[in-house]
């Protein structure tokens, strides 16, 4: 087994390099650095895939695209019922539904908020469209983090991992006081030895 993770810096592949590591596996990163003055991905990273986008993994002679898919394929094929839920349970549903509201949902207008910042006064318009999307997604969000600090079971899943990456960002928002949940889980998770080793192979 050899599993190749081009990791682009400040980006989704840091929480796969974090599954990795959760799950054990060995694994190699090819490193790719955005470009200091427009802050998009080198071209470098085209020869991999037309799009040049990041994470992509090479697994078992696949090249595998979108963190979804490639959290999902990794904990199907090496998880052995880890980060899962029992399949068929209530539990998994909802694992399902919040595997995908990571990327479907949440990630949309935190992108969106900062794209337009940078219109200036031509994006005003949308700025209240925005912000109210940010602040029900995360107050939803906030709403339904377990007793045990994640979303799922009373264990770390893989829909956590999912959901770290626009938590985080949720949590450097002016509206992050809104959410002690999400704060909660945030420093939870910075806490796993997991994470800790993770960030070391990535730089952060």
């Amino acid at each position: 087994m050899t599993i190749r993770v081009h990791h682009l810096n400040k980006s989704r592949s840091q929480r796969i390099v974090w599954l990795l590591e959760e799950l054990g596996l060995p694994y190699e990163i090819i490193r790719y650095q955005r470009d200091a003055s427009t802050h998009f991905a080198p071209p470098e990273l085209k020869k991999i895939h037309p799009l040049g986008k990041s994470p992509l993994v090479e697994c078992d002679g696949q090249l595998i695209e979108e963190s979804g898919a490639i959290v999902q394929y990794l904990c199907d094929r090496y998880g052995d019922g880890r980060l899962q839920p029992k399949p068929g349970s209530p539990a998994a549903l909802r694992h399902l539904q919040l595997m995908h509201f990571a990327e479907g949902s949440a990630m949309l207008p935190l992108l969106l908020r900062i794209y337009v910042s940078r219109l200036g006064e031509g994006g005003a318009p949308l700025h209240g469209r925005i912000d109210e999307q940010v602040t029900s997604y995360f107050d939803y969000l906030d709403s339904i983090v377990r007793p045990s600090g994640f979303f799922i079971d009373d264990d770390l899943t893989a829909a956590d991992i999912m959901l770290s990456f626009p938590v985080i960002l949720a949590t450097q928002q002016a509206e992050s006081q809104r959410w002690p949940m999400l704060k909660a889980f945030v420093d939870a998770i910075k806490a796993r030895p997991a994470w800790q080793r993770a960030q070391e192979q990535t730089g952060g």
